[in-house]
């Protein structure tokens, strides 16, 4: 949704009330804590056709993100690398505040938040993924889709995409007389990461983790911050308001702390899929 979409999201003044008063007594309108997230399902393997796939649910929100592998050039200054590409969409019926048409600057922003997420943790060895280095490699497409949009799609989308890149099968494409050959073969992606991003809202002095769209109408500024089993590899912030150093610190340690819970989960996904 553009800012202008935003601005359109009438809360009512009772229902802004309410969050206030409920904020003020350390709790939020769902009835979180202001570090509680919502509950997380992750399916895989719900698009046959796709090399990979997978469907997220974050409390109401839902994303489903399929990936794609076929062969191409290499991006320039990259060209012993295979080539990785997410990108996003808001279905018009995910919300009633959605219109149809050409992607507007906030799924633009939604996919390139969620690629850089998973492009800086270095997720994918894109070295092995080179066919005829500087000519021919690998080129993976992940296309997401919200499906119903009710707060942090940041977060769903980038587990929506990390899910369905764990359990992808590449197929093994070989050289033949000069022309690129599906062997008929597959083989696990080869991933060497897993990075989890945690989304946090601050509304007036108070910091959440995991805003829903009703705290999302209300909030000041959002920061998503990505860390793998490492450390942090990526942060973003939006909207013009600003975060105090106590509370960047605040969220640092939430999605450190919140990140491990969805990398086991991540992580049990990959043991079920081998």
């Amino acid at each position: 949704m553009s800012s202008s979409k935003r601005s359109t999201i009438i809360v009512e003044h009772l229902r802004k009330q309410q969050m206030w008063d409920a904020l003020s007594r350390g709790k939020r309108l769902d009835g979180r804590d202001f570090s509680e997230t919502r509950p997380l399902v992750i399916e895989t393997d719900v698009i046959k056709k796709a090399n990979g796939s997978a469907r997220v649910k974050l409390g109401d929100t839902e994303v489903i993100a399929g990936v794609k592998v076929d062969t191409g050039e290499p991006f320039e200054g990259l060209e012993n690398k295979g080539a990785l590409i997410v990108s996003a969409e808001v279905l018009p019926t995910a919300s009633p505040y959605i219109e149809p048409g050409p992607p507007d600057e906030e799924v633009v922003e939604l996919a390139r938040v969620v690629d850089r997420g998973v492009r800086e943790s270095e997720m994918i060895d894109l070295e092995k993924l080179v066919l005829v280095p500087g000519k021919i490699v690998y080129t993976i497409f992940v296309d997401c889709s919200v499906l119903n949009a009710d707060g942090n799609l940041f977060d769903a989308t980038s587990y929506a995409t990390v899910a369905a890149l764990l359990t992808s099968k590449l197929p093994v494409f070989e050289m033949q007389d000069e022309k690129v050959a599906d062997s008929g073969n597959t083989q696990p992606m080869p991933v060497t990461s897993m990075p989890v991003s945690i989304t946090a809202a601050r509304i007036g002095d108070y910091v959440l983790i995991d805003p829903s769209a009703e705290e999302e109408a209300c909030m000041d500024s959002r920061i998503t911050i990505t860390t793998t089993e490492e450390g942090f590899c990526a942060t973003q912030k939006g909207y013009t308001g600003s975060f105090t150093p106590d509370q960047i610190k605040k969220a640092a340690e939430a999605a450190t702390i919140k990140g491990k819970d969805v990398r086991a989960k991540l992580k049990g996904l990959e043991v079920n899929n081998g």
